[in-house]
Formats: structure tokens, C-alpha cells, sequence
């Protein structure tokens, strides 16, 4: 997904042309910017959607999305994409304090909430980014040529991917390992390991006769 700006012309593909009066060519549809296409919506069109969790609950933005066709910096029909716009209003729902314009390459079929989640990814993305760089030396490259670029932030990713698993193995130990040694967990685990020992030696036990005999 591409973050466009509110003045970005687009042509709607959804939308019946004005009527022909039979001289010249056949009239299309006309051209808006996305702001102005926004403004005409009605509130029937918009989805409420919950794209993650926040610090405060969970964050609800109102999305549409719509065929479009853009125009080229020549002023030509461009490609057929997939316009996104996400409505973010302030925690009591009372007033729209940002809107979103994207671009998308993505079928029409693709669910508005998938595109929304999308969208809404990116502060996810830089907290990655930050998290390499100060954490694995993303940015430290002095590499003369693409291959060795790309390859010091394939590394420093996955630097930055075993730093995450780390922390997330510490943060998730058994918690039977601080519990005494008489809890209910400890003897259940050493149960199962006397048992597993009696299995693993009776088994030994076996074998060997069989080989002497």
C-alpha cells in the first residue's frame, strides 16, 4: 500500500458515466481528488473496524475502499488500483482527527478490514526498524555495492528476530522452576520422570537378555 496525498486525482470505476447525447466521444467518468471524494460519502459507507489493540483499548478506525483508476504526472489514465481511505476520530468518537489516502495493488475482492490492518501496520514496521538499529546495527553498514547492503540488513533482521525470541523465551520460563520442591508441579514432573527412567531401564533390561541369550 502506497500513502497518497488528499489532492491526488482519481477517476471512480464504480460509478455510471454522464449521459451520452450522442455527438463526440463517449463521456467518463470525471476526475476528483480524493479529499473531495471522501466528502461526498455518506455515512452508510463507511465500516467501523478494530485494527489492533492500543494502550487505552482497542483502536477503531472507519474504512471504504473503491476501485479507482489515477492519473500520471502526464496527465494520462493510469493504472486500475484500489483506493483505501481510513477515518480516525479521537477517543470519544466526537471528532475525525486524521485521514488516510492509500493506493493498493491488491484485488477488489480483498476484505476492507484486511486493507485497514495493512495500513495500520506501519507503526509496527518502524518500531522494527528502530529496534535494529539501535539494538543490532542496521544503520552501521559501509558497503560499496547492493549485495552487501542487502545482505547486512538481511542480517541485522535476523539478529534482531533472535533478540526478540529471547526476550519473548525469558519473559515465558515454566513456572514450576520457582516453585518448591515439594509443590504439586515438582512432583508431578518427577513422577513422570522416575516413571520414564523405570520405562527406559526395564526396556534396557530387556534388550540385554535377548543379546545374551
Amino acid at each position: 500500500m502506497l500513502a497518497v496525498p488528499s489532492h491526488t486525482a482519481l477517476r471512480e470505476l464504480d460509478t455510471e458515466p454522464p449521459e451520452y447525447r450522442g455527438q463526440g466521444r463517449r463521456p467518463r467518468p470525471p476526475w476528483h481528488s480524493v479529499e473531495a471524494w471522501r466528502q461526498s460519502l455518506g455515512a452508510e459507507a463507511w465500516h467501523s473496524i478494530a485494527v489492533r489493540d492500543g494502550s487505552q483499548g482497542p483502536l477503531g478506525v472507519a474504512a471504504v475502499k473503491r476501485r479507482m483508476r489515477s492519473r500520471t504526472h502526464r496527465r494520462q489514465p493510469g493504472d486500475e488500483e484500489l483506493l483505501v481511505v481510513i477515518r480516525s476520530r479521537d477517543r470519544d468518537q466526537q471528532e475525525v482527527v486524521q485521514v488516510d489516502y492509500s493506493l493498493s495493488n491488491a484485488t477488489p475482492e480483498t476484505p476492507v478490514w484486511e486493507c485497514a490492518r495493512v495500513a495500520k501496520a506501519e507503526h509496527r514496521i518502524e518500531e522494527c526498524i528502530q529496534r535494529s538499529t539501535s539494538a543490532a546495527g542496521l544503520a552501521d553498514d559501509e558497503v560499496r555495492h547492493w549485495t552487501g547492503w542487502q545482505q547486512h540488513q538481511t542480517l541485522s533482521f535476523l539478529a534482531t528476530w533472535f533478540l526478540v525470541r529471547e526476550t519473548e523465551r525469558g519473559k515465558n520460563m515454566d513456572p514450576c522452576d520457582d516453585l518448591p520442591a515439594d509443590a504439586p508441579g515438582h512432583r508431578a514432573a518427577f513422577a513422570r520422570g522416575v516413571s520414564g527412567r523405570h520405562h527406559a531401564a526395564s526396556a534396557q533390561g530387556a534388550t540385554e537378555a535377548t543379546a545374551t541369550s
